[in-house]
């Protein structure tokens, strides 16, 4: 997936003012939000958060230690464990295997690291069919392959009838317009490709070290088509995703569905350790892990790190009001909401992406929900500051912050300023006491007015206040 993240404002503009669009984001609020306050209830959600990203951080200090021991424990079941410092270098490995096994056609499931990696267009450009399985990215992939809105609701922008209508477009079949029959439509379309598949891709939701197992989750059940049923299989993932036992597993995938869609387990999970032996009915013939740095390891021992906690749960953009808004589309790369607003900058460069940080009200909703603790709205500020250290903010905004100091560290000349703001603005309110316009602010004044200062200053009301009990 290119990276368009230059593009935010442009983007959220376009995406403001999409009527469709804000009418189908309302979904997260009436399904994801309410279903995870609701299943949160029955357990200790603060108690489990902590315990999991204890446990996670345990990881993540000693992550090449883990590492190691997966490697170790998967080879020694039968995978063959393959390391990627690029996307490049993982794209390349994963079109390699396909190459060794003489591969055709591949089947997908929804992974968010194959975005990074652009996989499926690497293997177009090899001539190997890349079909993706999972119904949203199925819906993206035949809509000229768009790119996900959302890292577990990838089609959440779209709403049923636009879907029917592209089924009808694509698949030259009578429209459908009930969801069941849709669903029921596209099994029969993908049903034959599952059926002649070479080699499944997948990603990993943990990489367990003591077993040198993968674990997936899923909710649609293709995971177990593209794991069981190719000869070959293929699991693509980054290197923070390595749990060091299956405890650790067992405390994630109790927070893990609460925190995305509200449900107490996914209706299908997988714990994959290694490919098919002597005497098993099913599984492939030979499986692979592609472990993926991509700027990862860039954040171990920095102020980012606490990033690599994240499960890819979602529900920091679900509770999001910008991502509420704007959508995924918008932030213009692989991860949308706080977190991708976190990790694009980090993982493809803060002159790439220059609107992320300043894309979040900093409510601290997200630091809320997250399932591990991650302090996101800090992390994002943290970004807006090296921002300004580097210069990469615009040349009006870095002049107007530095008049603000210089004024800010002057009490006396801040206060007379603040008398004469409020005296202008209070004028230009006039009867309806409310601004339209501000010769400085058409960003805020542009979609909504600015209330008008009435009344004296707070040093002033202080100062009368003083002086009344003196």
């Amino acid at each position: 997936m290119q990276v368009q993240s230059m593009h935010f404002k442009a983007r959220a503009k376009a995406g403001l003012a999409d009527a469709r669009l804000q009418q189908n984001l309302k979904k997260l609020s009436t399904k994801f939000v309410s279903a995870r306050a609701a299943s949160i209830q029955a357990i200790d959600f603060p108690a489990t958060r902590a315990e999991l990203k204890a446990r996670r951080d345990r990881g993540l200090e000693s992550l090449d230690l883990w590492l190691e021991t997966f490697e170790r424990e998967a080879a020694r079941r039968g995978t063959t464990v393959l390391y990627a410092e690029t996307t490049r270098d993982a794209a390349r490995l994963v079109a390699d295997i396909a190459c060794t096994h003489d591969v055709k056609k591949v089947i997908k499931t929804k992974s968010m690291v194959t975005e990074e990696l652009q996989l499926n267009a690497v293997l177009g450009e090899m001539g190997v069919q890349s079909i993706e399985t999972d119904l949203g990215e199925y819906i993206l992939q035949i809509n000229d392959n768009e790119p996900p809105s959302h890292i577990i609701a990838p089609v959440v922008h779209k709403d049923k009838e636009q879907i029917a209508d592209l089924f009808a477009a694509t698949h030259g079949r009578e429209r459908l317009s009930e969801i069941p029959d849709m669903t029921r439509e596209a099994r029969e379309v993908l049903r034959p490709h599952f059926l002649s598949a070479d080699m499944g891709v997948t990603g990993g939701n943990f990489l367990i070290a003591e077993t040198g197992s993968v674990a997936l989750v899923t909710n649609e059940g293709n995971e177990g088509m593209c794991t069981v049923m190719p000869r070959v299989h293929v699991a693509v993932t980054g290197i923070e995703k390595v749990l060091p036992t299956l405890e650790d597993l067992a405390l994630a995938m109790r927070l893990l569905p609460r925190s995305a869609t509200g449900q107490v387990t996914a209706n299908y999970f997988s714990l994959l350790t290694g490919p098919r032996e002597t005497g098993d009915l099913d599984g492939p013939e030979h499986m692979y892990v592609v472990l993926v740095d991509g700027g990862r390891t860039g954040l171990i021992g920095g102020a980012f790190q606490e990033m690599l906690r994240c499960i890819r749960c979602g529900a920091c953009m679900n509770h999001c009001p910008v991502y509420q808004k704007v959508g995924g589309h918008a932030y213009g790369w692989v991860y949308p909401g706080p977190m991708g607003s976190v990790l694009t900058p980090s993982y493809v460069g803060l002159d790439k992406a220059l609107d992320l940080p300043q894309a979040a009200t900093l409510c601290g909703e997200c630091n809320a929900v997250c399932p591990v603790g991650i302090p996101l709205s800090d992390l994002l500020r943290k970004l807006r500051e090296k921002q300004v250290e580097r210069h990469l903010r615009p040349l009006p905004e870095r002049l107007a912050l530095a008049a603000w100091g210089f004024v800010a560290m002057r009490p006396a000349l801040y206060a007379m300023l603040a008398r004469l703001a409020v005296r202008v603005l209070e004028r230009a309110g006039g009867s309806r006491r409310s601004i339209g316009r501000l010769p400085f602010g058409q960003g805020w004044t542009a979609t909504r007015e600015m209330p008008a200062p009435v009344g004296r200053t707070f040093r002033e009301l202080y100062a009368a206040q003083r002086s009344h009990k003196g």
